[in-house]
């Protein structure tokens, strides 16, 4: 994760895709369910899947992500927002809740190098070869996330 642009498009292009968005390192919960990923990870990969996980993260902060969890798949830094509203699922931060994540030492204007004050909703895609999506799961409780069974029977279906 060196910083450079790159086009969501030629991420998924011509390879089905689990994408995952998550709040960031920051979050608890997030960093539960990446290491919930990382037992079906291999099994993902079996059945063709490549799993990428995006996030408001700076780049900094995605490769100590990366050191931290030893992941196969890779993150990706959105920043700027605009994967997250090209799905959909950006969703503006008040001033009370930002202040809230500050008591807790979790600071969002730090870990995304922003102050759009802006997270993604936590949501996994499945989009096939063409980018087509073809599952969706998306729930604004940032506390409920698919489980990674549920994920694996998903993509063992769409296969």
């Amino acid at each position: 994760m060196d910083g450079t642009e790159i086009d969501i498009k030629d991420i998924v292009k011509n390879k089905r895709t689990v994408i995952i968005f998550y709040r960031g390192c920051w979050c608890p919960y997030c960093n539960l369910q990446l290491s919930e990923l990382q037992k079906i990870e291999d099994q993902m990969i079996e059945l063709g899947y490549k799993i990428i996980a995006i996030s408001m993260d700076n780049p900094e902060k995605i490769s100590s992500t990366l050191d931290k969890y030893k992941m196969k798949y890779e993150l990706f830094s959105d920043s700027k927002t605009n994967v997250s509203k090209a799905f959909g699922i950006a969703c503006y931060v008040e001033n009370a809740y930002m202040q809230k994540l500050k008591s807790y030492n979790m600071d969002l204007e730090k870990s995304s190098g922003e102050a759009h004050h802006i997270l993604p909703v936590p949501s996994v895609f499945i989009v096939d070869g063409k980018g087509v999506i073809q599952f969706e799961y998306v729930n604004p409780d940032y506390k409920v996330r698919i489980s990674s069974k549920l994920l694996l029977e998903t993509a063992k279906i769409l296969k």
